[in-house]
């Protein structure tokens, strides 16, 4: 599974807004300079995030961008179901080749370990709230090995930016 551009910066605006105190909220400016992205970027995500019910929009001078719901409310499978750009269901075309559609499209050995992996990482990220990624790499790391049938393959860089 490769996490697109869309579901890593969606993901990091909600983590802004995840650190905030209650009431508190986050213009569209300062979520894009926060994160590194355009302007025109971030209100694309908070868009789709708002439309999705994850975030509500205030308008006004102390208006901006807060959590519709609580972080811990929220799970990682939820967001990036919305955020995703559906690779799943168009993986087999996206492998074609030369040919029109896949010579596999029948019966194909790849094709059941290719979902079989999307519903483990989804599994994964529906025992993963937004909550849990505040706090340290080391934390969240910790808690992510927790989660069953998780195990560390590389060791994590805990360095911050």
């Amino acid at each position: 599974m490769k996490i697109s551009a869309q579901e890593e910066y969606g993901l990091r605006c909600l983590l802004q807004l995840a650190f905030l105190e209650d009431g508190d909220s986050l213009t569209l400016p300062q979520i894009a300079e926060r994160e590194g992205i355009s302007t025109a970027n971030a209100g694309k995500l908070m868009w789709i995030l708002n439309k999705a019910g994850f975030v509500q929009a205030t308008r006004g001078t102390k208006g901006g961008y807060s959590l519709a719901r609580s972080a811990d409310e929220i799970q990682l499978n939820e967001v990036i179901k919305v955020l995703e750009e559906d690779e799943i269901n168009s993986h087999c075309e996206s492998y074609k080749g030369v040919m029109e559609k896949c010579v596999h499209k029948g019966d194909c050995g790849i094709r059941p370990v290719i979902v079989g992996l999307h519903e483990i990482v989804q599994n994964a990220l529906s025992q993963i709230t937004l909550a849990q990624l505040v706090g340290s790499e080391a934390n969240v790391d910790a808690m992510f090995h927790q989660i069953q049938g998780i195990h560390r393959t590389i060791e994590p860089q805990f360095t911050r930016n």
